[in-house]
C-alpha cells in the first residue's frame, strides 16, 4: 500500500517532536538544580559531591556556629545488630530539607530553621504531619542514607495538572519489604496514583515480580534515583546464600509506578546457581546522554565461589545502561571471580575531568582495592591503561580463583595496599610482637589473597580501602578528594561437618554459615591482644589526588581513636576507621565527619590543612552536604553514630552558618 506525501511528511514530524519534547523533558529536569540546592544524594545527578556555594570560605570558615539541632527520636543505642545506624544525606530542593531515618521515616524540615514541616511513618497509617508518629516501634531498625526528588515538567498538554495539584513534587523512598515509596513532596502524603493498578496506592515493591534465587530480599538502603520521569530503585539481599535473589535493578514510572525497565546481572542460563550481584550503595546518572550508571557488587556466595565457576561479566563492574530501555550500553568488570567482598561501595562520579591537555566526560569509580578506574561515560574507554596483575591461587578444595586481574596504572593508588611484617604495629612491643606472630602463622601473597582453610590475611580489607561516600570532585583543583580505610582483616574457610550449620545466623559482617556450601567463613580484624589493629597506622586517610597527573597532592590522616584506653594524641599521625566520606565546594573547602572521634571538619582543599572543627554530640557517620537559603549557606550533617563500629548512638541532625 503506498502511503502519501502528506501522511509520511506528518510520521516524520510527529518522531521529530517527540524526539524534541524528549529532549526538552531531560533539559528542564536537568535545570532544576539551582546553585543553592542540593538535589541527590552527591548533589548532582551525576553525584559529584561538589557545591557551587562560597559564601563560607577558606577565609571565614573559622567563624561556623551550630545555628539549629534537629533531633528525631529515631535510635536504638545498644551494640550490633540492635542498635541503629544514621547515614542519612538530606536534600534541600522545593525550599526544604528532606531526609529519612533508620525508623524508615521521612522527615521535611524547614531549611533555615530546622522546624519540622510533615512526618511521613509508614509504619502508622495517615501519620505524616508534626509528631504524631514520635514512638515508632521499637523494633523496627535499618538504615537509610537518603531519598530521591522528582518533579514534574511542564507541557503543552492541557490535561496534565498545573504545579499546585497534588503530587507533582515528589519525594521518593526505598522501605521496608522491597517498597518504594512516592509522598508529595509538599505534604508528605502518599501518592496515590503510584503502583494504584497494583493494588497498593502509594507503593510500590520489587515482591511484585520475579526476582529468581532464595533469600531475604529488601530495598536498597541507599536512595533512589531519578531520570526524566523514571525512578531507578535496587534491591539487597543476602548474598551469604549460594543462589541468593538476583540483584535486579528496576525503573519505574515516575507516576504510576508501572514498570518501564529491569537489568539483571546474573546471566538467564546460571540463575537457579547464583545470585546477587546487586547494588547496595548509590546509583548516579547522566542526563545528558540518558545513561544511568551502577556499581554492582560480588555475585553470592561472596566468600566463595566453587558453585559459581563461570563467567558473571557485569558482577563486580561498573555498568552503563540506556536510561529508556535498561540495556546495557557498557561495562567494565573491575573484579573477577569475587572471593573477598569487594564489592563496588559507591556511584561512579559523573564529572567533567582534565586529562592530557583535554575536558573529558568521565565516570569515576572507587574501589575498596584502594584503585580508582576512570572511563570515558560515554564510551567506556578507559582513561589510562588497566593491566593484568598475577593473583595468588586458592588452596580451598573446588574453588579456583582467577588468575588474573585488572589493575589501573598511572594513577595513584589512594590506600595502601601491601602489608610488611616489620611494619606491624602494637602499643607495646610485647603487642608489635603479637602481631607479628599470627602473621607468620597466616597466609599472606599480597593482594587478593584468597581465603584459606590456614586463615589468610586480606588487605586491603572489605570494609576498604575505599567505601560508602567516599570521594567528592573539585572542579578547580580537577582533583579527586577520597578517604579510604587501612584496615587489614583475617579470614579462614571451614569446612562444615553437620548441615545444621545452614542454620546458624551470621555473627557478624565477617562470619557467616555461607547456606549452601560446603563452607563457612570466619573473618575478624587483624588486631593485637589489646584489641589494636595491627596494620601499621594511619587507619583512616583523606587524600587528594590530582586526575591530570595520577599523584597525589595531599595526603593525610583522617581523625583521631581512642584505644586501650588511650585517646591517641592529635599529632601521632593514627587516624581512624571511618565510615561515609567528603564534599567540596567552591569555597575552596572539603568538609568531612566519618570518623570515630565526633568531629565534623573544613580542610582547606588545595593543601588539606585543617581551618576549623566543631564537636559533634556522637560521630556524624554520614556525607555532609549544604545549601543556600535566603541568602545564608548552611552545612548539614547526620550524626547518630554507627552500632556496627561501636560508637555512641545518636538522633542528630545539625546545621552550621556563618554569623549574621
Amino acid at each position: 500500500m503506498k502511503i502519501s506525501l502528506t501522511v509520511r511528511l506528518s510520521v516524520s514530524f510527529f518522531f521529530v517532536a517527540v524526539a524534541l519534547w524528549v529532549t526538552l523533558d531531560r533539559a528542564v529536569a536537568a535545570s532544576v538544580i539551582k546553585e543553592g540546592d542540593w538535589v541527590a544524594f552527591g548533589r548532582d545527578p551525576g553525584g559529584s559531591q561538589h557545591s557551587p556555594l562560597k559564601q563560607i570560605d577558606t577565609d571565614n570558615v573559622q567563624k561556623l556556629r551550630q545555628v539549629w539541632t534537629h533531633r528525631s527520636g529515631d535510635f536504638i543505642d545498644a551494640p550490633s545488630p540492635k542498635g541503629s545506624i544514621l547515614q542519612t544525606t538530606p536534600l534541600h530542593v522545593n525550599g526544604t530539607l528532606y531526609f529519612c531515618t533508620p525508623f524508615d521515616r521521612v522527615f521535611a524540615l524547614e531549611a533555615d530553621t530546622g522546624r519540622e514541616r510533615w512526618v511521613f511513618d509508614p509504619h502508622r497509617t495517615g501519620s505524616r504531619s508534626g509528631r504524631e508518629a514520635s514512638n515508632p516501634p521499637r523494633s523496627i531498625v535499618s538504615r537509610c542514607r537518603g531519598v530521591a526528588y522528582w518533579e514534574a515538567a511542564a507541557t503543552l498538554d492541557s490535561k496534565t495538572p498545573t504545579s499546585r495539584s497534588p503530587c507533582q513534587r515528589r519525594i521518593f523512598k526505598n522501605g521496608e519489604n522491597a517498597r518504594l515509596y512516592a509522598l508529595d513532596a509538599d505534604t508528605g502524603a502518599l501518592c496515590i496514583d503510584f503502583g494504584a493498578e497494583k493494588g497498593h496506592p502509594g507503593w510500590v515493591s520489587h515482591a511484585d515480580y520475579e526476582n529468581y534465587g532464595e533469600g531475604m530480599m529488601a530495598s536498597s538502603t541507599s536512595p533512589p534515583a531519578v531520570l526524566g520521569d523514571t525512578v531507578i530503585a535496587a534491591m539487597s539481599v543476602n548474598d551469604g546464600i549460594a543462589n541468593a535473589k538476583d540483584g535486579i535493578v528496576r525503573a519505574f514510572d515516575a507516576r504510576s509506578g508501572e514498570l518501564r525497565w529491569e537489568f539483571n546481572p546474573i546471566p538467564p542460563e546460571f540463575r537457579a546457581q547464583s545470585g546477587a550481584a546487586n547494588v547496595w550503595s548509590t546509583i548516579s546518572v547522566d542526563e545528558a546522554n540518558n545513561l544511568v550508571f551502577l556499581p554492582t557488587t560480588s555475585p553470592s556466595t561472596d566468600y566463595y565461589g566453587g558453585g559459581r565457576r563461570f563467567e558473571i561479566p557485569l558482577a563486580n563492574a561498573i555498568v552503563a545502561l540506556d536510561g529508556t530501555t535498561g540495556k546495557v550500553v557498557w561495562s567494565r568488570q573491575v573484579v573477577r571471580h569475587d572471593l573477598f567482598d569487594y564489592d563496588l561501595v559507591g556511584h561512579p562520579l559523573l564529572v567533567d575531568i582534565r586529562r592530557d591537555g583535554r575536558t573529558v566526560e568521565a565516570a569515576l569509580l572507587q574501589s575498596k582495592m584502594g584503585w580508582l578506574y576512570g572511563f570515558d561515560r560515554r564510551s567506556g574507554e578507559s582513561l589510562w591503561p588497566i593491566t593484568e596483575l598475577t593473583v595468588p591461587a586458592s588452596d580451598i578444595p573446588g574453588e579456583a580463583a582467577a588468575p588474573m586481574q585488572p589493575v589501573p596504572k598511572g594513577m595513584a593508588p589512594f590506600a595502601r595496599q601491601t602489608l610488611k611484617r616489620e611494619d606491624l604495629f602494637g602499643i607495646t612491643p610485647i603487642d608489635a610482637y603479637a602481631c607479628k606472630r599470627r602473621f607468620d602463622e597466616l597466609r599472606y601473597e599480597g593482594m587478593y589473597t584468597p581465603p584459606s582453610a590456614r586463615g589468610s590475611i586480606l588487605f586491603p580489607s572489605a570494609l576498604g580501602g575505599g567505601n560508602w561516600g567516599g570521594a567528592a570532585y573539585d572542579p578547580a583543583t580537577n582533583s579527586l578528594i577520597i578517604k579510604a580505610e587501612n584496615l587489614a582483616t583475617i579470614l579462614r574457610v571451614i569446612a562444615k561437618k553437620d548441615p545444621t550449620e545452614d542454620q546458624q545466623p551470621p555473627k557478624n559482617y565477617l562470619t557467616r554459615p555461607l547456606v549452601g556450601t560446603p563452607y563457612r567463613i570466619e573473618g575478624e580484624l587483624f588486631s593485637s591482644p589489646l584489641g589494636v589493629p595491627c596494620t601499621p597506622p594511619p587507619w583512616g586517610t583523606l587524600m587528594s589526588l590530582d586526575l591530570g597527573t595520577g599523584q597525589p597532592r595531599w595526603e593525610m590522616p583522617l581523625g583521631q581513636i581512642r584505644r586501650a584506653g588511650v585517646t591517641v594524641p592529635k599529632g601521632a599521625g593514627w587516624g581512624s576507621p571511618n565510615v561515609a566520606g567528603p564534599i567540596t565546594t567552591a569555597g575552596g573547602l572539603v568538609f568531612i565527619g566519618a570518623t570515630m572521634d565526633s568531629k565534623l571538619r573544613a580542610l582547606d582543599t588545595r593543601s588539606g590543612k585543617e581551618l576549623w572543627s566543631a564537636e559533634l554530640p556522637v560521630p556524624g557517620m554520614a556525607v555532609p552536604m549544604t545549601y543556600l537559603v535566603n541568602g545564608k549557606q548552611y552545612v548539614v550533617i547526620a550524626a547518630g553514630g554507627n552500632a556496627q563500629v561501636g560508637t555512641p548512638i545518636g538522633d542528630y541532625l545539625i546545621a552550621y552558618a556563618l554569623p549574621d
